[in-house]
């Protein structure tokens, strides 16, 4: 049973956010996701394989986190915004089957709908801003 890359992206989210906030290891929210959402253990599996595949990645993606939010100390972001721009960019520049602008919509997206319409504008310009910084670079090289 396939489901929408929209509901696979808001497990994905929601795994990054469990392992963040209950400290839970992989695989350990697998009863709590399957209990909460409507899906098959297959789906569970695959979306923990992307967000193992996304957490390789966490210490430069919390970087380049660091290095846009300027004015904004990384200690203070919320959870839910933390873990959207984690994903976020995990799309926008490892994913090369999806297009960054639809990796950078879907995580506005996440952020208004498991947080706020403040912190998805918070979301939209660190993204914009890292879109924009990698796309300079690719330009020049």
């Amino acid at each position: 049973m396939a489901i929408p890359q929209r509901k696979f992206r808001e497990i994905v989210f929601q795994i990054f956010y469990s392992q963040d906030i209950g400290g839970r290891s992989s695989g350990e929210d697998y009863p709590v996701i399957l209990d909460q959402l409507t899906t098959s253990k297959k789906i569970i599996m695959q979306a923990h394989e992307k967000a193992e595949a996304a957490l390789e990645h966490k210490v430069m993606i919390d970087d380049w986190i660091q290095e846009s939010s300027n004015d904004y100390e990384f200690d203070r972001i919320s959870s839910v915004e933390l873990n959207t721009l984690r994903l976020g960019i995990y799309e926008m520049l490892f994913c090369d089957d999806i297009p960054p602008k639809v990796a950078i919509s879907e995580a506005i997206r996440l952020c208004r709908k498991f947080g706020s319409k403040e912190g998805s504008n918070f979301v939209n310009a660190i993204l914009d801003k890292i879109y924009f910084s990698k796309s300079e670079k690719q330009q020049i090289s």
